[in-house]
């Protein structure tokens, strides 16, 4: 049987490529979801329930063109976790995200990663703004919000996940000429 992938563009910075989510990533993504970590991104998952979440990603690049992109470390190849751009059904705002696997935190990977996703909603897709909807208890991912140039602006109730804080971006036009990503 043939796999149907959507067309999702790859991403390369310094040191990371950003590729099509795959199957091939469930095994790493089953462990990460079945340790503490998972708190802040949905809750502890199955296998089954992981290889859906995967199917959702690819579902949504279908649906809106646009997504998560699976994060492999350019020198190795080792997966790192997932990064990119999301709005579901009932999102609040389209939303630049990540979820990085616990061997893969605190080397600036979501950061990179971070850049690239928005870089590419922004002179690609001609998002004119873009936020991340963060858990208030999610320390690493607020630090990451900030290293992208990002601004708590208020609480927001998920109707699932409870209260979460949307952190906005800086617009296109505040990035130009000196602005986050000159230096990035």
């Amino acid at each position: 049987m043939t796999a149907l992938t959507p067309h999702i563009p790859q991403l390369e910075t310094e040191r990371l490529i950003l590729r099509a989510p795959s199957e091939a990533d469930l095994d790493a993504d089953t462990a990460f979801f079945a340790s503490e970590a998972a708190k802040y991104v949905g809750g502890q998952m199955r296998r089954d329930e992981v290889w859906r979440v995967i199917a959702a990603l690819l579902g949504h690049w279908s649906l809106r063109g646009y997504g998560y992109w699976s994060v492999d470390e350019k020198d190795t190849g080792k997966y790192l976790g997932r990064v990119g751009l999301w709005c579901p059904e009932g999102w609040p705002e389209p939303e630049v995200g990540w979820t990085l696997l616990n061997h893969a935190t605190g080397k600036g990977y979501a950061t990179e990663a971070g850049f690239a996703a928005r870089s590419y909603a922004y002179d690609v897709l001609g998002w004119d703004t873009a936020i991340s909807l963060i858990d208030p208890e999610n320390h690493a991912s607020i630090a990451v919000a900030k290293r992208l140039g990002a601004q708590f602006e208020y609480n927001y109730e998920h109707p699932k996940y409870g209260t979460s804080e949307i952190w906005r971006h800086p617009a296109p036009a505040d990035l130009v000429n000196g602005g986050m990503e000159a230096y990035a």
